[in-house]
Formats: structure tokens, sequence, C-alpha cells
């Protein structure tokens, strides 16, 4: 990651702009939540990051058409999500394409990866490319399709992998379903590795965690229902881990949950083993003390953990063990989720609240470290999908305008009836947060809000 701090221009005369009439100029915005600057948008494009002090003699240059007071505004580079469920096809009752990507970019998103467990699968480069048109069609969010590792998610026969990375992808998964079969996910970490793609494994060994529906311990023992225990978690990743460093694949754990997994991940790290990992929102400020009161929107695959693993989970975010964020955005009908624990869908919706959850999750004696939190949102998720163009783009002149704008003095209650997704299941249904998402652009364009 870039570690390179924002610059602007603070001598009159290094300011050669030339005449931006269809320019907007953003006024007093804070680029990684530091020092105020003026913010230049031509077209797709960052044209300057201006010290505030040069405003009017920007103002004399450039002309704007318009400027527009960011009051304080924090802005950082539109976030990537590696998790993603969109559902279509065969799940709209659910989502749709067009509400999962309305969500993304309320939730501060410019590109985002569905994962494959559709209907059908998505396993073939034509289905790949049915998801891509169908995303052009009605968003500006760019839409990456994962490709599954086995055929039809049946952990029985390898995906032809090398025909869907022809096609574009560079993530694949069978997300939901854990690759349980050792030399099935060795053979796809090196086929993914010849590539240049990486393999995300949802870590559920059956014979440990089976039908696991709870976190193993306190919850399980107060509810009744099957435990899912953390060791049905850790040994896949160890297993993985180690097959990662023998075929030099690239192994991405999906939505990590425990603390006993972190130890293992952080030493095939030590080692240089090609491992990265994701935790999501909801495991970082939810634990199984909600899901033992047997509320069916608590209930998550992998479960909320205890209040140790999320302890230690913020701890990985913080010390980079941890590289990425990714919502494993989950929506579900009501009647899926108001049925009784046992019978319930497992997930929970994720894209419109990660970005309140994350920072306050970060936020330390009232501050909050922004340039952590766009290395989780921004930088590494781009970097592990394959896609360094976006890795690398920062809050600075020449770069592309793919931005968002947060308040950090909001009051922001969650109503899913408001969310622009379909579906209601968040667990954080009104509870209020200081952190908001303002406004969206991807390349210049604004997709969420009304600040320009």
């Amino acid at each position: 990651m870039s570690e390179k701090r924002t610059t602007s221009t603070t001598d009159a005369e290094d300011v050669r702009v030339p005449r931006m009439n269809g320019a907007v100029l953003v006024t007093g915005v804070r680029p990684y939540g530091e020092a105020p600057c003026d913010l230049l948008i031509d077209g797709s494009v960052i044209a300057g990051v201006f010290d505030v002090a040069l405003r009017p003699l920007v103002l004399s240059r450039v002309q704007p058409a318009r400027v527009v007071e960011g009051d304080g505004l924090i802005v950082l580079p539109a976030f990537v999500d590696l998790h993603t469920h969109l559902r279509e096809p065969g799940g709209s009752d659910q989502e749709t394409i067009a509400t999962g990507l309305a969500a993304a970019a309320a939730g501060g998103f410019a590109d985002v990866f569905a994962m494959a467990n559709t209907d059908p699968v998505t396993d073939t480069p034509e289905r790949v490319a049915w998801i891509r048109d169908q995303a052009a069609a009605v968003s500006r969010v760019r839409t990456h399709p994962v490709g599954a590792v086995t055929v039809g998610l049946g952990g029985a026969q390898l995906a032809p992998i090398a025909e869907l990375a022809d096609a574009g992808v560079t993530l694949f998964s069978d997300d939901g379903r854990c690759v349980d079969d050792a030399g099935l996910m060795a053979a796809a970490l090196s086929e993914a590795a010849e590539h240049g793609a990486a393999i995300a494994q949802h870590a559920q060994a059956h014979a440990l965690a089976g039908a696991g529906q709870i976190n193993a311990g306190f919850a399980s023992e107060r509810t009744g229902f099957a435990p899912w225990p953390v060791a049905g978690e850790a040994a896949v990743v160890a297993r993985d881990a180690v097959l990662a460093a023998e075929t030099e694949g690239h192994l991405h754990v999906c939505h990590v949950s425990t603390a006993r997994t972190l130890e293992v991940v952080r030493q095939a790290k030590a080692l240089g083993w090609p491992v990265t990992v994701e935790a999501t929102p909801h495991h970082l400020m939810l634990s199984d003390d909600l899901a033992a009161l047997g509320a069916p929107l608590f209930k998550v695959n992998p479960p909320l953990r205890s209040r140790a693993d999320v302890a230690a989970l913020r701890r990985a975010v913080v010390d980079g063990t941890v590289d990425s964020i990714g919502t494993d955005h989950a929506p579900h009908t009501v009647a899926a989720k108001q049925c009784g624990w046992p019978l319930a869908a497992f997930g929970m919706t994720g894209l419109e609240t990660a970005l309140p959850v994350v920072a306050s999750v970060l936020e330390r004696d009232g501050e909050v470290d922004w340039r952590l939190l766009n290395r989780v949102m921004h930088d590494q998720p781009a970097r592990i999908g394959g896609l360094p163009e976006v890795a690398d783009q920062q809050v600075r002149a020449g770069d592309e305008a793919t931005l968002v704008f947060v308040d950090d003095r909001a009051e922001l209650t969650v109503n899913a009836a408001r969310q622009r997704t379909k579906a209601l299941n968040t667990p954080f249904q009104g509870v209020t947060f200081r952190f908001a998402v303002v406004s969206t652009l991807i390349a210049g364009r604004q997709v969420h809000g009304d600040l320009l």
C-alpha cells in the first residue's frame, strides 16, 4: 500500500491549471481525514487538490461551473467489496442486481465482486458475461463476477478455471460451501495461480462444523441449537495455507471469525505464504451474546463469535493480519428470516452499513484512522481482487474521480425500510452511528447522494 500523504499546492506560482468551464470545485474537504483542501473535479478526473488559502486564485484561474461547500467532509477513494451476494440470476425475490448495486453505491462502493452462488451458478464464461452485462445496463458500479471453484458448487469437479480467467474472472469461490476436498483445493489453487487469480475459501470443515447453527459454547448451550465450533474454521485455514505454500496459489480466507484462525494466519504470513484474509463488519462489532437471544436476524455463517474473538479481530485489523473488509452482503426475504432459527437462512445485509460500522470499530478517543480504513476497504481489496489500477488510485491530481464523501458528524439511525437493498435483514436496525456516506462518485459521475 502506498503511504504517500495527500499533497496540496501551497505556492501560488505552482497553480498551473487551465480554465475549466465545466469543472466543479468542492471546498473544505478533508482527504483521508487530514488537513482541509479544495478539490477540483473536471469530468472523470481530479484536476487539482489545493490549499484552501489559494481558493481566490484557483477560482480566478479555473472559473469552475460550480462551487460546492464540502464543510469538512472526509473524502476517500471509493470502496471495493470482495464479497457481495447480488442473488441474480435465480434469487430476485431476495435482491436484484439493480437493487444490490444501488445499495453498494449508497455504501460508498465503486467496485463489487458478485459471489457465484446464484441459480444457475456462475461457472461458465457465458454466465460471467450475463452478470457483467446486466450490471452495466443498470448501474455505474463496476461489477466483477466471482467464478465458482467447482461445477455447480458441488465440491466434486473443478470448474473451468482457465476459461473463466480468460473471461476476466480474477477471484474464485464456492462461498456458502467449503471446498472440503484437499486434493481439489490444491488443484484449484495451482490452476488459479497460473492465471494470476485467487481462491476465496469459505472455511467450514464438514466433519467438524457439519450442520452447525450457532457458535459453540455459551450460545449453543443456551439455545440448544447445533454448535459451530471454532476448530471447524481454523482447521481448514491451516490445511489450505499449507496447500497455498506448496502450490504458490493465492489463498484468500473469506469472513474470518475466530482468534484461533488468526493465529494460524499470522504463522502463515510470517512464513511468507500467499495467504490473505477478510473480516466482515458484523463480525467486528457483534458477538454471540446477541445470537444467544435466538433471533434469526443474528443468524449468519460463520456465526457471530465470542467477545474475545471480536476483540481479536479488531486487533488484527489494526496490526494488518486482516487484509480487507468484505461485507458478505447476504439479502434474504422476510419469510426466510422469520421462520424460527433452525429453518432460517444464514446471512445479513451489509453494503449500506459497512462504512459506519467499520469507522465506529476503528474509532479511538473520538478519532478514526482513515488511512487504515482506506487500506482495508479500498487498497487491499482492490489488490486481492486483481484490480491494481484501482488500488493505486488516491485523492490526488490526475487520478480518477472515484470517491466517497463521508460525514463524521452525522446521526445516522439505520432503518432497513429506507435502504436501497431489497432486503430488510440488517442486524443494525435502529442503531445510530455518527458516520454516514454523503456522496459516491465513479469517474466523476455521482451515483449516490446530492452533494454535486
